[in-house]
């Protein structure tokens, strides 16, 4: 075998070696300014890292689809594969036990006797709700041609699924991870309904986009409701946190987009209508429809005249 050459044992000019290992400063030395208020500053850092009893967000959002899927296979990662659901279930029993004891908030039963309580008692009554909603969505939009197309496709169905998922959570008063689950769904959908809110059987949401309900809302069965809609407070003052401050919307009541109703002693009868674009701070009697009326101007341009003529038209915002 030849020896190495000078060539060899030469190093490359291009590259650096050092012969101690570099390390990054401190956080003191690379930051400037007041070291007292530097050192303020680490020590928050320290506490806002040391143990914490918070929900992971990203936990809650995988344990919430994976039980979505369960329920309807139709919104699972892979549908129509074959899974065990046995051990799906019991896979999703254990994770809802493991979310419940790092909040280790204070209640009668322990996690897993919560956990267990809410798939055995309050999850087929959910399933069986949410099934109404879905045959309600399927019956009240011309466009629908499946359930299946409403299960997989419409927003409103799945804002609706979160929403019942997430209520019977807070049913059992457990903190936090009802909201958690509820705001992604208003993420994913543009429907916004605090998980305190009380909602009937067979709600349909159509469209969906900018609906907000808020946390006292009382909504009965078979009700319609369009995009844009808000069922609001009439003040957010802190100290009305413990009081109904949002609507209650009867039974078959309809409300078109845009609409506004507030305040917690608000109620709409039941089978009324409620227009487009209406703001209501009031209560309304059953079987009662309510409209705003507009002012439209119609320009009409002709080629044979030098100027457009306009006619003013008084236009009641009827219902679709």
């Amino acid at each position: 075998m030849n020896a190495p050459t000078n060539a060899q044992n030469t190093k490359d000019p291009e590259i650096e070696t050092p012969e101690t290992e570099k390390t990054d400063p401190p956080l003191t030395s690379s930051i400037t300014g007041s070291p007292k208020a530097l050192q303020q500053l680490i020590q928050n850092f320290h506490q806002a890292h040391s143990p914490l009893r918070v929900v992971s967000s990203l936990k809650a959002q995988a344990w919430i689809h994976s039980l979505l899927g369960l329920l309807f296979p139709h919104l699972s990662v892979f549908p129509g594969k074959a899974v065990d659901i046995q051990r799906q279930s019991q896979e999703l029993l254990a994770e809802l036990t493991s979310l419940l004891e790092v909040l280790a908030f204070v209640h009668p039963l322990s996690a897993t006797e919560l956990a267990q309580a809410y798939f055995s008692e309050d999850l087929p009554e959910i399933y069986l709700t949410l099934q109404q909603d879905g045959r309600c969505m399927l019956a009240g939009d011309p466009a629908a041609v499946s359930l299946d197309e409403v299960y997989q496709a419409y927003p409103g169905f799945l804002a609706v699924a979160i929403y019942r998922l997430a209520h019977g959570l807070h049913l059992r008063q457990i903190p936090l991870l009802p909201r958690l689950l509820t705001e992604y769904g208003h993420r994913l959908t543009g429907v916004d309904i605090h998980p305190g809110a009380k909602i009937g059987p067979s709600l349909c949401i159509d469209h969906g986009t900018g609906i907000v309900i808020g946390e006292t809302s009382e909504i009965g069965a078979c009700v319609k409701i369009y995009q844009g809609v808000t069922l609001g407070a009439l003040s957010v003052e802190k100290n009305m946190a413990q009081i109904k401050r949002h609507p209650t919307i009867q039974d078959r009541v309809v409300i078109y987009a845009g609409a506004t109703i507030l305040g917690g002693e608000t109620v709409i009868g039941h089978d009324s209508v409620i227009g487009g674009n209406v703001w209501l701070t009031r209560s309304i009697e059953p079987f009662c429809s309510v409209y705003q009326t507009s002012e439209v101007r119609v320009r009409r341009h002709r080629p044979d005249e030098t100027a457009p003529t306009s006619d003013k038209i008084s236009v009641a915002a009827e219902m679709e």
